[in-house]
């Protein structure tokens, strides 16, 4: 490393000559595909900005100067200048550096993101901020890409922006993609200008710049210092190529946006699994379905290829709709799919889902249509951290009335409920809206399960038949109990029972364990506030039992980035704390 070993700050980048650039992105670009090879992450952004990111610290007076980076997906090579290159190996490792920006971490992240379209919004509010204490000096800068500028959110706040004198400079970074193929009317007019005026941000009042070679250092810091000179809101369209510099990266840019493992030199992955993803075997049960029945659609916003929807969309293409990085306009579509007859399956990320509460609420549940949402990685995600876990759905679906909340035991009973659920829409049984919860990773299964009718409401047993005292019941719901079982020795006197259905409760058959047992633990892998335990706590209270229920679950705060293993053990929700909490109330109760 010829000049990256002297790069501890901006400021020391900003002390090299110009044409020393192009070598320094030479060697970020090999140390993160250095680093992701071996950890995982975000490849493909960070690649295709490894220029822009240090013409950016060149031109700019970072910290001083503002930078807001949308999504987060791209900035590896901006930690590894801004003075954590010596612990970007840590990338995404349990206490390890964030994959994301966050401003816990460094100066030189000014605002945490992990969900797209927030940095014009944040880099306006730190421009008004700035303004009111007399500091009109300091340039902010947001850089969004084309997927998602095209958000909801990034409109509402360019039509603030249009409107104000803050000095805030938009990069669009263009690479024409989002996970997947960027979709949408937006795409369309981006890629047909050549140096020529924007009539879309000409409408808004936006003076627009571009489109700039992205991966053209001379033209990038050329642009950028023009723009020091300037004031207001203004837009610097930047076109890069998602993958850059790695052939196996640019030629595939779906798969390489996080490519797992791979090998450095040739981009060959060499993670390999055996067994389904969860995703797979809903994708594969969604086509077996949508042959049967021409009733069916999916709607996903821009995660074909996240949720497993490629195939199916490839098979019906005129019934699978990837409506771009917009949640709450794929959950009011499917509301209106829904009242012309037809059953939307809708595939939302659970922490992405939060973004359509208030559509999720006003636009399906109280009209008591029947969408099912498909609430894909539920519970912790892993090495994607606090902004990805999947751990409040249950928290914030379980208050919405005329909602059903479905966390399927395994992968056998995800393709049973949405085979289920199928059957009763085709029987007109289905009047209201479904959500269904399932993780994130391995099956567990090589082979795609048969769908079957099944009931589930109904509480069932997990444990073999014990001949002692029953004592403690052990009441779990989601996929987390089928992860442990195989680990996890129940100690004499404690039986295992499940719930599928969080939202209704099975109440006589929970009645019963009530009734029949001294202690009750309940176990799920959500927030331990407002969730599936405390339901069962309140329904105890309801039906006047007075007896033990303890909550496990995900503890009342953030949960940092880490194997999904060692955040377990860190939150006591893994198979060692888990007997030794039921040994606690085992003697407790004796």
């Amino acid at each position: 490393m010829k000049w990256l070993t002297q790069i501890n700050e901006p400021s020391d980048l900003r002390s090299l000559a110009e044409k020393a650039l192009p070598e320094l992105a030479a060697e970020v670009r090999a140390r993160i595909i250095e680093v992701v090879s071996v950890n995982g992450g975000h490849l493909g952004a960070s690649l295709g900005a490894v220029e822009l990111t240090l013409a950016l610290h060149y031109c700019l007076d970072t910290p001083r100067d503002l930078l807001v980076w949308d999504v987060g997906h791209q900035t590896y090579a901006h930690k590894i200048i801004s003075g954590r290159n010596a612990d970007f190996g840590n990338l995404r490792k349990y206490k390890g550096m964030s994959p994301f920006p966050k401003r816990s971490e460094s100066s030189y992240d000014t605002f945490g993101t992990g969900h797209s379209s927030t940095s014009i919004s944040a880099a306006l509010g730190m421009a008004i901020a700035s303004a009111l204490k007399g500091d009109t000096s300091r340039l902010h800068v947001a850089v969004i890409g084309d997927a998602s500028l095209a958000s909801g959110m990034a409109f509402e706040a360019l039509n603030h922006l249009a409107e104000t004198q803050a000095n805030v400079l938009v990069v669009l970074n263009d690479n024409n993609m989002g996970i997947d193929k960027a979709t949408g009317a937006l795409r369309h007019h981006l890629q047909g200008l050549n140096q020529s005026e924007s009539t879309f941000f000409k409408s808004l009042s936006l003076p627009y710049q571009g489109p700039i070679d992205g991966h053209d250092l001379t033209a990038l810091t050329a642009a950028l210092n023009a723009q020091k000179s300037l004031s207001g809101p203004r837009v610097l369209h930047v076109r890069t190529l998602k993958g850059k510099g790695l052939a196996s990266a640019e030629a595939d840019q779906v798969t390489y946006h996080a490519p797992g493992k791979f090998e450095p030199k040739t981009g060959a992955r060499t993670e390999g699994a055996a067994a389904l993803a969860y995703q797979e075997i809903f994708s594969h049960c969604l086509e077996e379905l949508f042959e049967r029945y021409s009733s069916l659609v999916a709607v996903t916003p821009a995660m074909l290829s996240g949720s497993g929807l490629l195939s199916l969309k490839s098979r019906f293409d005129s019934r699978v709709f990837d409506v771009g990085i917009a949640e709450q306009h794929a959950v009011s579509f499917s509301a209106g799919l829904a009242t012309q007859g037809l059953l939307p399956i809708c595939a939302l990320y659970s922490t992405f889902a939060q973004r359509a509460y208030d559509q999720i609420i006003h636009d399906v549940a109280l009209q008591e249509l029947p969408v099912i949402f498909a609430i894909d990685r539920s519970g912790l995600v892993g090495a994607d951290g606090p902004t990805h876990h999947g751990v409040f759905d249950i928290a914030y679906l379980k208050a919405i009335p005329s909602l059903e909340i479905f966390a399927p035991l395994d992968a056998q009973e995800l393709v049973d409920l949405f085979y289920t659920l199928v059957l009763k829409f085709e029987k007109n049984e289905l009047t209201h809206p479904v959500a269904i919860r399932y993780p994130r990773g391995s099956s567990g299964l090589t082979e795609h399960p048969t769908p079957k009718e099944i009931d589930p409401y109904r509480v069932k047993k997990l444990s073999e038949d014990q001949s002692g005292p029953k004592k403690v019941a052990l009441i779990s719901t989601g996929a987390i109990a089928e992860e442990l079982s195989s680990v996890i020795q129940l100690p004499e006197g404690v039986d295992h029972f499940h719930c599928t259905a969080v939202k209704p409760l099975d109440v006589s058959g929970l009645q019963s364990l009530f009734e029949n047992y001294k202690a009750v633990l309940t176990l799920e892998d959500a927030a331990v506030n407002s969730s599936f335990g405390s339901a069962v706590v309140s329904l105890a209270q309801q039906l006047g039992q007075r007896i033990s229920i303890e909550c496990m679950g995900i503890p009342d705060r953030f949960i940092t980035h880490g194997s999904v293993s060692a955040l377990r053990t860190e939150i006591g929700l893994d198979a060692a704390s888990i007997i030794k909490r039921l040994q606690q109330t085992l003697d407790r109760v004796m």
